[in-house]
């Protein structure tokens, strides 16, 4: 197997700032940049639509479908980044959906993403990583074949790409469908209740791309010790190559979100992306799309 390690990288094509807008600056603005880092490291990744990104940009759909000769995977990240799974921590006004409404969406949301590309998205990956056995029992039924949503961080366990058990999504099983972990700082000691501290967004750009990379050094070492292929699955948004205001004004309210979320978006996040694919290049990386990888299980 060529390379010492596997790269995913999975871009999030959602409104600016997650949950806390309504408009697609970042997509809009923010695409073309990263396709033109992508290009130049000859990086395969996987986009993640919400039905309504895709619907409203089909223009950058078909220009990431499109890119490098169709280098790029289409997938999908729920109708409207919604929350379809359980959550792990506590945010205002973002409960989860009622279970028996998770399949309609995902459905619909698929729908829309076809729609927009021309393309049957076969990988997926839930908004915020709030997943569930439920989600994944209606991927399978879908037939989708990957699922990049697991954040390592909370859970600690599944360290590698694995199929699932159709009972408990975070332990090893017999479906189809492959679940890939998004990687973090296992050995490290967390200062946090959720273990937010051991993971890796968005430390390459609020710190640099020195300091995630500490972090990829960390966890490849805590996997190959034992006996595992290491697979870094990234989770980034068009956004953070954009510039985005700290301040977001609604006439009735503000919103300010916390200074990590929006701190160096724009031309610091391309400089440093683009430092983070030099710097996983030369240390052996293979850049693989999440269905591409999924083969491979």
């Amino acid at each position: 197997m060529d390379g010492r390690f596997d790269v995913v990288f999975g871009f999030d094509m959602e409104t600016d700032v997650g949950s806390f807008t309504d408009y697609y600056n970042g997509v809009q603005k923010g695409t073309p940049r990263l396709l033109e880092l992508l290009s130049k490291h000859k990086a395969p990744s996987t986009f993640f639509w919400t039905g309504h990104a895709a619907s409203n940009n089909k223009n950058i759909v078909e220009m990431v479908r499109d890119a490098d000769n169709g280098m790029h995977e289409t997938g999908c990240h729920s109708l409207v980044h919604e929350t379809l799974g359980d959550a792990l921590f506590p945010l205002p006004n973002n409960w989860p959906i009622f279970p028996f409404e998770v399949e309609g969406r995902i459905r619909e949301a698929t729908r829309l993403v076809k729609e927009a590309s021309g393309v049957d998205p076969t990988s997926f990956r839930c908004p915020r990583l709030w997943g569930s056995t439920k989600v994944v029992n209606v991927l399978e039924e879908l037939g989708y074949k990957a699922d990049a949503t697991l954040p390592l961080y909370f859970y600690r366990t599944m360290y590698k790409p694995y199929h699932p058990d159709k009972n408990d999504w975070t332990h090893e099983g017999d479906m189809k469908i492959v679940e890939i972990p998004n990687f973090c700082d296992l050995a490290m000691e967390s200062n946090d209740p959720y273990n937010r501290d051991r993971d890796q967004w968005p430390l390459f750009r609020t710190e640099g791309a020195d300091a995630l990379m500490k972090k990829v050094w960390s966890y490849i070492d805590y996997v190959e010790a034992r006996g595992v292929r290491p697979v870094l699955c990234f989770y980034l948004h068009p956004w953070e190559y954009y510039e985005m205001p700290s301040v977001l004004d609604y006439g009735e309210a503000e919103v300010r979100p916390h200074r990590f979320i929006t701190l160096n978006c724009g031309d610091v996040a391309v400089r440093e992306m683009d430092k983070l694919l030099t710097a996983l290049t030369a240390a052996g990386g293979v850049y693989k799309t999440a269905g591409g990888l999924s083969d491979e299980y």
